[in-house]
């Protein structure tokens, strides 16, 4: 009686993984994920308000040397040199594209 139980979920995480081979990998929504965390200071979809540096329109090139100071701690910051240590190479990458691509605030 067990078998059916065991099989079904055999069966369902069969699926589900091939499911996720066959979505593939989305770069721009991985992007928009990880850019989420940054939405606290600099604003849903990098349109910040208020002091607050803007994100939204930045070219990636121009995000990747910022994010690569921080990490080295060539640039000061309160909290970024932290954050941006937390993220790899390439997922900075994606963040730096999300971004790039939101239209910048007028």
């Amino acid at each position: 009686m067990q078998l059916f139980p065991t099989l079904g979920l055999a069966l369902a995480l069969a699926l589900s993984h091939g499911l996720a081979q066959a979505q593939g990998f989305d770069p721009q929504l991985q992007g928009r994920s990880l850019a989420a965390t940054c939405a606290n200071c600099h604003g849903t979809h990098g349109q910040a308000r208020g002091d607050m540096k803007p994100l939204a329109g930045m070219p990636a090139e121009k995000m990747l040397a910022a994010l690569a100071d921080f990490k080295s701690g060539a640039q000061p910051a309160t909290v970024m040199h932290q954050i941006a240590k937390g993220y790899t190479e390439e997922q900075l990458k994606l963040v730096a594209a999300y971004f790039a691509a939101q239209p910048a605030r007028r």
